[in-house]
């Protein structure tokens, strides 16, 4: 056979997206308590998380703010639209690492793992310094 013959299949098979899996965490969180929803997704190869919901989005009319943050000319952000997943980078295996996590109720930037249990259930733990000396909280899929 000659190979402008072959050209347009090899150009077909090259189209498609090999799925390792690294995009399944995209979509969609509920956080354990349901009181907030996360979005994730990719940018650059990387995985970011942001609340873009939140049960309760107000305190006396106004809205929540990143109160207990370090730093304090961020103390009067809102925490909708805030990011809480940084920078994740999928390592194979349904686990993305490597990232830093942000908890508004502590203030606290920490490192962080993310491990796709089954297609509706991650894991997030959250540590410093060694893994084992963290905190694990499960995300529902909202979807």
């Amino acid at each position: 056979m000659k190979f402008h013959k072959l050209l347009p299949l090899l150009f077909l098979l090259c189209s498609f997206k090999s799925n390792d899996g690294s995009e399944e965490i995209v979509g969609m969180w509920f956080t354990q308590d349901k009181a907030s929803k996360i979005q994730i997704f990719k940018h650059d190869n990387q995985y970011f998380g942001k609340i873009v919901w939140l049960k309760s989005p107000l305190i006396n009319g106004k809205a929540i703010v990143d109160g207990k943050n370090p730093e304090e000319k961020l103390r009067s952000r809102a925490v909708l639209g805030l990011s809480i997943f940084n920078r994740f980078v999928f390592e194979g295996n349904n686990s993305w690492t490597k990232g830093e996590i942000y908890d508004v109720r502590t203030g606290r930037t920490v490192s962080g793992k993310l491990s796709l249990k089954n297609k509706n259930t991650l894991d997030v733990r959250g540590f410093l310094g060694n893994p084992i000396f963290g905190k694990t909280v499960t995300l529902i899929r909202a979807e």
